[in-house]
């Protein structure tokens, strides 16, 4: 039983493998960058775990930071995405510029939530 839940494991990560290896570059630079920001986001958590959470809003201000910008780079991701069906009308540029502008509206909060 678990050498087959074992077998069954590696041929979906070969498959997802094969499969994300024919991902545009600029799709996987935005992956990358995705997963910078929840990586960072763990990160902060974790040393608030050990360190302490003091400043508490300047902890949730970082925290919130991360996640907002990897919501923001998913949204990019799929709006950018040649296969996705439903934004084929929008311009990459407007996109990107659509995620400049949400980045700068949630930073500019962010700044105003930490005072």
């Amino acid at each position: 039983m678990a050498r087959s839940t074992a077998n069954d494991a590696q041929a979906l990560f070969r498959s997802l493998r094969s499969a994300y290896a024919s991902t545009p570059t600029n799709l996987k630079i935005i992956d990358l960058y995705v997963v910078f920001a929840v990586t960072t986001a763990l990160i902060q958590v974790v040393y608030m775990g050990i360190v302490g959470s003091f400043p508490f809003n300047s902890f949730l201000s970082g925290v919130l930071s991360c996640v907002g910008t990897a919501v923001l780079a998913v949204c990019l991701r799929i709006q950018v995405n040649k296969d996705n069906k439903e934004f084929k009308d929008l311009p990459p540029e407007q996109a990107f510029a659509d995620f400049v502008l949400c980045n700068l509206v949630l930073h500019l909060v962010i700044m105003n939530f930490l005072g």
